[in-house]
């Protein structure tokens, strides 16, 4: 990956290639550096607390604007993908890099029958247990949290066909890029036909910036697209979060698909071409 980029203590990198390295090892090493690049990860999440605040970082004051704008992408998504959702068609959802459950009981839930939950660090997981228990959350009668799994990304394979979505917020920054194409080429048979992944992460505005202390990599938009392409993954749409803190990251939304996206008309299309695409 000819990208530049720099670590949390400054030091700078001439590509993604020399970062790996030095971080994951070369050939010979590489597993049991591997191995310890997430240990290490796993471990600073241990050590954080199990409520809204501690997984966001301590920017607890976030999640609604947070929640806000993933709705509203999730709702004009299934609307193009699922019209016919509300005739009785059981949806099902994977939220991936649970934590404690944030996202499945303040969005996914409403919206899927039923939703899994994957997560590594397992107090975070049991404190989604207590939190999705059916007496502790309003969701409808017909909506539950079914599968709570305490598997690491780079671990996980979904059963065949089972979700109409996975969803992939804050979290996918844990794994190098070969585990990242990894997970998503098996991710994809977890998917229905028509099945579509979100992707809601940070951007950096070029290359990279790797944070040493939780293990984390966070990647630009053009970064993010060429890992995409080695996965057989197209871009269904995209869209900016909007009303963050100025001192945090940008974070962007993609919708994955394995299909390429049907053409629009002429006229759309060309007003889209010519729409800037700014990244901040």
């Amino acid at each position: 990956m000819e990208v530049s980029g720099l670590d949390s203590d400054g030091k700078e990198f001439k590509n993604a290639e020399e970062m790996w390295r030095e971080q994951i090892g070369e050939d010979g090493e590489q597993q049991e550096k591997k191995t310890q690049w997430y240990r290490e990860g796993i471990s600073y999440w241990e050590g954080v607390e199990a409520s809204v605040d501690g997984v966001l970082g301590g920017f607890g004051n976030v999640n609604e604007v947070d929640i806000k704008g993933s709705e509203a992408f999730l709702q004009m998504l299934l609307s193009d993908r699922f019209p016919n959702a509300r005739n009785n068609q059981h949806l099902v959802a994977l939220d991936c890099g649970s934590g404690i459950g944030r996202i499945t009981k303040n969005l996914l839930i409403r919206y899927f029958n039923e939703v899994d939950l994957l997560e590594p660090v397992s107090h975070f997981l049991d404190a989604a247990r207590e939190s999705l228990a059916p007496e502790n959350h309003m969701a409808p009668d017909m909506h539950k949290a079914t599968n709570f799994f305490c598997v690491p990304l780079q671990d996980f394979t979904p059963e065949t066909g089972r979700y109409d979505v996975i969803w992939v917020q804050w979290c996918i920054g844990h794994l190098t890029d070969d585990d990242f194409v990894s997970f998503f080429k098996r991710a994809k048979v977890g998917l229905k036909p028509g099945g579509f992944f979100v992707l809601k992460e940070n951007i950096a505005r070029s290359g990279f910036v790797l944070d040493k202390e939780d293990r984390s990599i966070t990647r630009s938009d053009f970064y993010f697209k060429e890992l995409f392409s080695r996965c057989g993954l197209h871009i269904y749409k995209s869209k900016d979060q909007k009303g963050l803190p100025e001192e945090l990251f940008a974070v962007k939304m993609y919708a994955l698909t394995a299909e390429m996206p049907r053409r629009v008309s002429k006229s759309r299309s060309k007003v889209q071409a010519n729409r800037p695409g700014i990244i901040r």
